[in-house]
């Protein structure tokens, strides 16, 4: 291994310290990455070292081998302690490594074990000869990369899960022409759909009595509608009509893995601002006749892939659905991050660009807003109802993929910078049908019928003007 991946340790006596509030909300990925997160990675290895000196003087016998041969000894039989000690120490290694250090490790697990060649060709002989369900079991696991049994022992050490998720992350974050990228990120996929299932993880009702590590995560993983301030914040989870839940692995403490943030209303909003007003007053649920899902936000990015979004959303459901029978309906308030960019695409021909369009106050004119809405209504409901595949908007592709349908279309539902840069300032509300779930989630599933609303499907077939921007601004 490399000398940035080295079996030295680090001392004991360096002052612990803390690392500053970025680099601890972002927890272990920012401390991986933020040069400010030193004395964080000291103080997790030292914790790590701590540990094994408590191992039966295990830690003294692996301090001196090298990585490669610290894998090597979890693939074999040997004692728990021995077995902890190595994983341990692998892990403690990978965090105070450099990112070139990392790459080296990540390059061994790539290259060195793949599945073991010789008893895979056994095993197939074997499968050939006597195609009975023992020799398909036995074919399976000769089939297993070595890696995923390493990532199983490494899975076991003090705070292994976490680190773990560090090392997805530095591969997502590594050259993806890297030998075995693929299959490794497929392995670590595979592993974290095990560990991260919605029915093993920890659901958490969040107000603003959470432990104040837990309300400072929410603030820094808010990736859909910034939260600027702790008055902020205590404005989404204090009143009575608004809720917030969260995701958590028994493993790693008060870091969440996925929250979800929750309006509850009498009817369908349409305009986010609404929803976040400071100013608003806010309602008795037992009023409230809408469950309104207007934030998701993914906080580990090395778990992309990983679908644990739709088991949140169905459990917050009935959770919901028990505390206000009153509650008729569950919809989403979400934006549409990738029209702007899609609808530039659609009018490439075009030698003028809709010029008016990139004004920061076009939407303040309101003659020409009247002239705007109904051709860019249609083009967002095209947009979402037919594109495919990678150009599908990513938040209709999550919910279409959980089982909602697209219910209304919301014009100017979001007029902050982000909102009109993405989307020209239009969002979308998703309908959860509790009867229609499956069905529509098999639907999309098996060929990619997009449900959507008989409003929104007369708006997508509207014939298409023959010059979208020409037509609106008047440049034929």
């Amino acid at each position: 291994m490399a000398a940035a991946l080295s079996n030295g340790t680090d001392r004991e006596d360096e002052p612990a310290g803390r690392a500053p509030l970025p680099a601890e909300a972002t927890w272990l990925r920012s401390i991986m990455a933020d040069p400010r997160g030193g004395a964080m990675r000291r103080r997790l290895s030292i914790g790590i070292v701590r540990r094994l000196r408590a191992l039966s003087g295990s830690a003294d016998t692996v301090s001196g081998e090298t990585t490669e041969a610290l894998c090597n000894r979890l693939l074999v039989r040997a004692s728990p302690a021995m077995w902890l000690a190595c994983a341990a120490e692998i892990l403690r290694r990978f965090t105070v490594a450099d990112d070139a250090g990392k790459r080296t490790f990540l390059m061994l697990l790539a290259e060195r074990y793949n599945a073991d060649a010789e008893r895979l060709t056994r095993a197939i002989e074997r499968y050939r000869d006597d195609p009975a369900p023992e020799r398909l079991a036995e074919l399976h696991a000769a089939s297993e990369p070595r890696r995923q049994q390493l990532l199983r022992r490494l899975n076991e050490a003090p705070d292994g899960t976490a680190l773990l998720l560090a090392m997805r992350g530095a591969l997502l974050e590594a050259n993806r022409a890297m030998p075995g990228f693929s299959a490794l990120d497929s392995d670590f996929a595979h592993l974290f759909a095990a560990w991260f299932n919605g029915g093993f993880l920890e659901l958490r009702s969040l107000d603003w009595s959470a432990p104040g590590a837990v309300l400072a995560r929410l603030m820094h993983y808010e990736a859909v509608h910034p939260i600027e301030s702790w008055e902020a914040l205590r404005a989404r989870l204090e009143p009575a009509d608004r809720r917030c839940y969260g995701f958590f692995h028994p493993r790693m403490g008060h870091e969440p893995l996925i929250f979800v943030e929750v309006a509850l209303t009498a009817g369908i909003p349409t305009r986010i601002a609404d929803l976040l007003a400071p100013e608003r007053a806010p309602m008795d649920p037992e009023q409230a006749d809408t469950a309104v899902f207007y934030s998701i936000s993914n906080c580990q990015r090395a778990l992309r892939g990983i679908p644990f979004g739709g088991p949140l959303i169905k459990q917050v459901m009935d959770l919901l659905r028990r505390e206000l029978p009153s509650l008729r309906r569950a919809v989403t308030l979400s934006p549409m991050p990738g029209f702007a960019a899609w609808l530039r695409g659609q009018e490439a021909g075009d030698t003028e660009l809709p010029g008016a369009l990139e004004r920061p106050d076009w939407h303040q004119d309101a003659a020409l807003a009247r002239r705007v809405q109904a051709p860019l209504m249609q083009a967002a409901a095209r947009y979402l109802t037919t594109a495919t595949g990678r150009a599908m908007d990513p938040v209709a592709r999550f919910h279409l993929g959980n089982g909602a349908r697209i219910e209304q279309l919301d014009w100017l539902g979001d007029l902050s910078g982000k909102g009109l840069g993405q989307s020209h300032g239009m969002m979308v509300n998703y309908l959860y049908d509790p009867a229609r779930i499956d069905g529509n989630l098999n639907a999309f599933a098996r060929d990619g019928t997009v449900m959507a609303s008989e409003q929104v499907r007369r708006l997508a077939a509207s014939p298409a003007p023959a010059r979208l921007f020409g037509r609106v601004f008047g440049r034929e």
